[in-house]
């Protein structure tokens, strides 16, 4: 069951069709047709067939369930930092992260006239890139599940005093104009989506290519337990670009942390730092070891 605005259904419908019978060329995205991840799995895979989903874990569940091969997801944003739920949906999901994209965001204004507006609809991560813009214009933000579907929705609803912020792409698909185009706060703002399947990629695999490595792990809870599981990392020069908490339970006691490094299983340094981490940690997932898109540093 589909809880996309009547203007993206069609779209929806003949998307869904065309992956259901290829599965194996199907990317799951969030959002409806236009979308950023619908961009996203174009530009990763420009042969594929991409799958709209309504929600994260309807992108998810169509790769554990056979109806596409991978699923491709935002997972931080360099100007509004991670998208929310993620870290925890990754984990509880058995996925496995096999790539990962860096996507440029240009948001565009787009509503049926031209104004004034009073509201504008779109995911509250665009919302978020542009804050600034819209408080400047007195524009009140209003979330929606993702940014197509927004437009899609302010084409359905026919009210003249709504906007969208979206992808370009958006107001060609759903009869919108353009008020205007890069509406984003930040001229650098750049997603970062991984792409997800159900068997990780054979770290051996990936000889030859700079590659990153993911994991999730929730240390002891005891004094310097961090600090310690940490360590193996800086005496193995071992590269950590990313390293997030976030609060498991409702005890407050168990964080789990997100981290990132360059390297991959195999290599001793990478084995060493890992070995060292398990050893202070309750509970340690590699969620995939995958070749790097953009060089850290």
């Amino acid at each position: 069951m589909h809880s996309f605005p009547e203007p993206a259904v069609a779209l929806v419908d003949e998307m869904t069709n065309a992956a259901a019978a290829d599965p194996a060329r199907a990317v799951s995205f969030q959002g409806a047709p236009g979308c950023n991840g619908h961009r996203a799995a174009l530009e990763y895979a420009p042969g594929c067939l991409p799958l709209p989903c309504f929600a994260f874990e309807d992108a998810l569940d169509a790769v554990k369930e056979g109806r596409a091969a991978r699923a491709i997801i935002p997972i931080e944003n360099s100007q509004h930092g991670r998208v929310a739920d993620i870290h925890f949906l990754l984990p509880e999901s058995e996925l496995y992260i096999v790539g990962e994209h860096f996507l440029s965001i240009q948001h565009a204004l787009m509503a049926l006239t031209d104004g004034p507006f009073a509201a504008a609809y779109s995911h509250p991560q665009a919302l978020g890139q542009s804050r600034h813009y819209l408080r400047e214009r007195g524009i009140v933000p209003m979330s929606y599940a993702d940014t197509a579907g927004a437009a899609a929705f302010v084409k359905e609803q026919g009210d003249t005093a709504a906007c969208a912020i979206a992808p370009a792409l958006a107001a060609e698909l759903y009869g919108l104009k353009i008020i205007e185009q890069n509406v984003e706060d930040a001229a650098d703002n750049t997603t970062r989506f991984v792409m997800l399947a159900k068997k990780p990629l054979d770290p051996a695999e990936l000889n030859g290519v700079q590659a990153m490595t993911t994991f999730v792990f929730e240390v002891k809870n005891i004094p310097a337990a961090l600090y310690k599981a940490l360590g193996g990392f800086a005496t193995n020069g071992v590269n950590m670009t990313k390293l997030e908490s976030y609060q498991k339970g409702a005890s407050f006691a168990a964080t789990t942390f997100f981290a990132d490094i360059e390297g991959a299983p195999g290599d001793a340094a990478i084995d060493r730092a890992i070995e060292e981490l398990a050893f202070h940690c309750k509970d340690l997932r590699i969620l995939g070891t995958y070749q790097q898109a953009r060089k850290r540093g």
